[in-house]
């Protein structure tokens, strides 16, 4: 009866080698002293005529163990584990016993050939680029199996889209496709706050892996991505936290939140993408934070300092616009972020580096550059002081014709632009009707 529980036991992969029972002690009167017995005494009497097979079962289950990695101990047990089933009588439990251990000996054998042997250096499913990781002292975690990573003794790979990791023998199980291949067709944010639709809309069932789950645990926990709102299972939610792009820009809340695998995955790869239109999204922010103004400025400045560089032949071989190399939509725009941009106001970051480059820029400008001092404006409504710059803060640019004037001369467009003053007259004189002919 014993021997029939543990071959259950074994069979539904609950037995483990090293928590093995002890050997029944012998009965002892009170007072009376423990007998010394010995290893070969502690063993249990096998019948005559049957083979020593509990005495080979401890190395087939050391083979089988599963934080032993060797292959010689690999390879003595599937020996051990045949002489026993050529020994144990035909159609026997116990050889049926053995047969399945030789089984899953020669698997996990098969797991740990050598790395270099027989695998492509480059593996391409779903929209994943798998490359071999050629790193051995990493110790890594399978995004399919959820287990350890020798890199000793097992080949894995890495997408280089989505860092998806996993064994080689994972990789034809995967069924969730890379994450960039969404990044680049479909690079938006889910703008709602944790939007819930209920397991019900689920069938109770992981979003993604389509596993039974419930929030009773039973069969799986149940486990919500605080970006997406939906629910999964153990295996596709880790409980990584990661920072929320609807509460960032209706909240200013940057304290990070529980996600699932492939939404971290996603996020992280969007999280320097310039897709958050703030002044459409929520313009009370602008009020809130009074950091985003100070940037929105500085970035409209920048703006107006890009032709000057276009046109200049110095700042084009100093490379100049490289400055925002980083951040190459400060000079297309002034009203796309990203949440790295947001992050880093929030930090004060990027605040002081970009008022550095600010600096910089108009240094070259008006003070480095003959060129680009030349290209300077004089007011037009008084005609006096010094060369007058559109990024200058005491200055007004005319919204039709770009000219520039000292803020008290044209403050608001509240006095009408000389300039396009002289071009409506003139429009005016050249498209205006000649009168009827008088006769003399």
């Amino acid at each position: 009866m014993e021997y029939d529980e543990k071959l259950a036991r074994f069979r539904q992969a609950h037995l483990n080698p090293f928590n093995k029972p002890g050997p029944k002690q012998h009965e002892q009167e009170p007072g009376e002293e423990a007998p010394d017995i010995t290893p070969e005494e502690a063993l249990p009497e096998r019948p005559p005529g049957e083979p020593e097979f509990h005495c080979t079962e401890r190395v087939m289950d050391l083979g089988l163990s599963e934080d032993h990695f060797s292959r010689p101990v690999l390879q003595q047990a599937i020996e051990e584990c045949k002489r026993v089933i050529l020994e144990l009588p035909e159609q026997s439990e116990k050889q049926k016993d053995a047969v399945v251990r030789l089984i899953h000996l020669r698997l996990k054998l098969q797991e740990l050939k050598d790395p270099n042997e027989d695998e492509p250096n480059l593996r391409v499913l779903l929209d994943h680029r798998f490359y071999k990781e050629k790193s051995k002292s990493v110790k890594q975690t399978c995004d399919k199996c959820n287990t350890i990573i020798w890199g000793l003794i097992q080949t894995w790979y890495t997408c280089t889209g989505c860092c998806y990791r996993c064994h080689s023998k994972c990789l034809g199980l995967i069924s969730k496709p890379c994450v960039s291949s969404r990044v680049s067709h479909q690079a938006e944010y889910e703008l709602n706050i944790c939007p819930e639709i209920g397991l019900d809309s689920q069938d109770y069932r992981c979003a993604e892996c389509r596993a039974p789950i419930s929030l009773r645990g039973v069969p799986s926990e149940a486990r919500q991505c605080d970006y997406t709102g939906q629910y999964y299972c153990s295996h596709c939610h880790w409980n990584d936290l990661a920072i929320i792009p609807a509460r960032v820009v209706h909240n200013w809340d940057f304290e990070p939140r529980k996600v699932s695998r492939c939404s971290m995955r996603y996020l992280a790869l969007m999280v320097s993408r310039p897709v958050l239109r703030l002044r459409e999204i929520n313009p009370l922010l602008f009020n809130y934070v009074e950091e985003l103004v100070e940037i929105r400025k500085l970035r409209q400045d920048i703006l107006l300092m890009k032709p000057y560089f276009i046109t200049c032949k110095e700042a084009m071989e100093a490379r100049l616009l490289l400055q925002l190399q980083d951040r190459q939509h400060f000079v297309e725009n002034d009203e796309m972020y990203s949440v790295q941009d947001l992050l880093d106001v929030r930090l004060g970051r990027l605040g002081c580096s970009l008022a550095e480059i600010h600096t910089l820029f108009a240094k070259h400008i008006k003070l480095d550059c003959e060129r680009c001092q030349a290209k300077g404006f004089v007011c037009e409504l008084c005609r006096e002081g010094d060369v007058l710059f559109p990024f200058d803060s005491h200055t007004s640019v005319c919204t039709d014709c770009s000219a520039v004037f000292h803020r008290d001369c044209y403050y608001d467009n509240s006095t009408t632009c000389p300039k396009c003053a002289r071009l409506s007259l003139r429009k005016q004189s050249l498209f205006q009707e000649p009168g009827p002919d008088v006769d003399a």
